[in-house]
């Protein structure tokens, strides 16, 4: 196992190398800027799910989308614009958790921390099923491996986050900025072929029937279609959070470096999607839920078929929504370590791996995102409507939170900044009432229950850990009583272990020692005291009857009995046990592990293994004996 840990993740990295791990400005941006750009491939395409097939308005959607895209893109400079705010005024990472919980208090850091985490497993999920129908819209494989290919795709990206945020995204940065190169080129020549060559729509022989159907609607747009349509599109906004959760894993000067990525990312993003969004306004790329996503259809028009320039826009595509991923997991491990850190989640989520990164987040993120794909099968429009909410309620919190700095430091320029911050609350609020009221039956319900879940997790986590401190802690000038001192040696014959076990639990001089075999009859009585009258062995043999062939249920009565008897004992269970190889170990019945996580729970017990190792010589077991 540690031979095949180490092919697939690398050998292990020095606590002392943590410095050379981190993330130049180059090399952040597809990091944690993948998951915001990606949206440009689909977000587009959503608000047109919305118009054309929920609202069913035809062509008439296509006048709705530049004004939508418009609205989406100011919100997003104001998010942008709060989140480096954030960045300056918290460089410690964390987002909206961290602004949530210094400003507004304990419970709205829980609702943003968990909205976050639950966004970013959805992120997972939503970017790999999209990058599978990105490929699916140019192959026109069969639908029935779209969940497998996605699994595959998940395990993939696992794998290389495993090895390091910085080989990870050394890894990825090509084709993020491959994808971005051929986006620009693809908005560019549309734009061209618009503008001056003034080409048409996408003409109906281009079109499924089913396209074509959808294009003959005329229903008319209710406001809260289209309040749904706008809350559909402002899934680009998804991502733009990431920097300022991962400002640590930045280069010197930490928070400089972030924001200059962050506007970075803000300026593609921005530009892209109303780029995309002006492009299919003009070419109006129809298409069924089984036609493939609208940017293959309006790159296949404009480079007039599936030549190259096509195909490699698509694998472009491909490889920046599965990539989009890679967010999540720069993002997930590190908020979850720092939420842990504050004792809402497990230890083992603080904990580094092998590679320097926090391996359990990485693979609880893996674990329940392909879940979820199995859950959804890979559907896309399905899994946005969990997706959104999670998103603009972390945006609120965190802008909320900004408001409330802003009045408390009153820094140069404050009310400029909490002004941004207000405008940005009030919207992203509205939009994740919107989503959640507008999408409910979709799925939205999903997250809108989840995320109190999530939070109620948190607070038990905590509570127990308070109860354990509280067990624990020790007032100035405790110290524990002496206590008597009972081992119990378990015994099923006169062996190798048997014996050493004894000879063991004599070197520990306890107050009180004695032996203890379970029988089934007479038959199994009678053997084992023969046997301990032949080998005269120097200590109380106790048996315990068991008709029905129990172990544990006898042996726990025993030391029951022996408490009542004892009060103030220590009950030490010797437990001798051989011990194979891991290819042997099955042909054992394993009773002494079951029995051994049973004592684990019982008060004033301890237990010990002897372990007999099978193979050991005679020269070998003296030293033991010695010892």
């Amino acid at each position: 196992m540690s031979r095949i840990k180490e092919f697939l993740i690398g050998k292990p990295l020095s606590s002392a190398d943590e410095g050379h791990q981190r993330l130049s400005r180059v090399i952040a941006l597809p990091v944690f800027g993948s998951d915001a750009i990606s949206s440009t491939a689909y977000a587009t395409d959503e608000i047109l799910v919305v118009l054309l097939l929920q609202a069913g308005i035809g062509a008439a959607a296509f006048t709705k989308l530049i004004p939508l895209a418009i609205v989406v893109c100011v919100l997003m400079a104001i998010v942008v614009t709060s989140y480096r705010q954030t960045i300056n005024a918290y460089p410690s990472g964390g987002g909206a958790y961290i602004v949530s919980r210094e400003n507004l208090g304990v419970t709205p850091s829980l609702v943003a921390g968990a909205s976050l985490l639950v966004d970013y497993i959805l992120t997972v999920a939503v970017s790999v099923a999209g990058g599978v129908l990105a490929i699916r819209t140019a192959t026109g494989f069969d639908t029935k491996w779209t969940v497998p290919i996605c699994l595959i795709c998940v395990f993939v990206m696992t794998v290389m986050n495993l090895r390091g945020v910085k080989e990870s995204g050394a890894a990825f940065a090509g084709p993020t900025y491959f994808y971005i190169v051929m986006l620009i080129a693809l908005i560019v020549t549309g734009l061209w072929r618009i503008f001056v060559q003034h080409i048409g729509p996408i003409p109906t022989s281009m079109l499924s029937a089913e396209a074509r159907e959808i294009a003959a609607g005329g229903k008319s747009l209710g406001l809260m279609m289209l309040l749904r349509a706008f809350s559909s599109g402002a899934v680009a906004l998804s991502g733009v959070e990431a920097v300022s959760n991962g400002v640590p894993a930045f280069r010197k000067p930490e928070s400089r470096n972030a924001s200059v990525t962050l506007m970075w990312m803000g300026g593609i993003l921005g530009s892209c999607f109303l780029g995309v969004s002006i492009l299919a306004a003009h070419l109006k790329p129809f298409r069924g839920e089984s036609d493939g996503n609208g940017l293959g259809l309006m790159a296949q028009y404009l480079y007039n078929g599936k030549g190259v320039l096509f195909w490699m826009t698509m694998i472009a595509t491909f490889s920046i929504l599965i990539l989009a991923a890679n967010t999540a997991y720069a993002d997930f491990p590190r908020l979850a370590s720092i939420i842990a850190r504050d004792g809402f989640l497990p230890r083992q989520f603080f904990n580094r791996g092998a590679r320097l990164v926090f391996s359990n987040g990485v693979l609880f993120l893996a674990t329940i995102a392909s879940a979820l794909i199995i859950a959804f099968r890979g559907d896309i429009s399905k899994l946005i409507p969990l997706y959104a909410f999670g998103v603009f309620t972390g945006f609120t919190l965190s802008q909320t939170g900004m408001v409330r700095h802003h009045r408390r430091e009153k820094q140069p320029g404050w009310r400029i900044g909490m002004t941004v911050n207000a405008i940005g609350a009030a919207t992203t609020g509205l939009i994740a009432v919107i989503v959640v009221v507008s999408k409910f039956t979709e799925g939205a319900w999903i997250p809108a229950i989840l995320i109190p879940f999530t939070m109620f997790g948190f607070r038990q986590i905590r509570r127990h850990y308070a109860r354990g401190r509280s067990v624990v802690t020790v007032a100035p000038g405790y110290w524990p009583q002496r206590e008597t001192h009972t081992m119990v040696v378990l015994v099923g014959g006169i062996n190798k272990g048997v014996l050493h076990g004894i000879q063991y639990a004599k070197s520990l001089n306890p107050d009180r020692i004695l032996a203890v075999t379970v029988a089934s009859d007479d038959e199994d009585r009678q053997r084992i005291e023969k046997q301990w009258a032949d080998y005269k062995v120097p200590i109380d043999l106790h048996t315990i009857y068991s008709p029905y062939r129990e172990l544990t249920a006898p042996v726990l009565r025993f030391l029951d009995d022996l408490d009542e008897r004892h009060a103030d004992d220590i009950i030490t269970v010797v437990i001798p046990e051989f011990v194979t190889s891991w290819r042997t170990q099955w042909l054992h019945n394993g009773s002494a592990f079951a029995l051994k996580a049973r004592l684990l729970h019982r008060p004033h017990t301890a237990v010990v293994s002897v372990p007999i190792h099978m193979g050991t010589t005679e020269a070998e077991i003296e030293p033991m004996e010695r010892i």
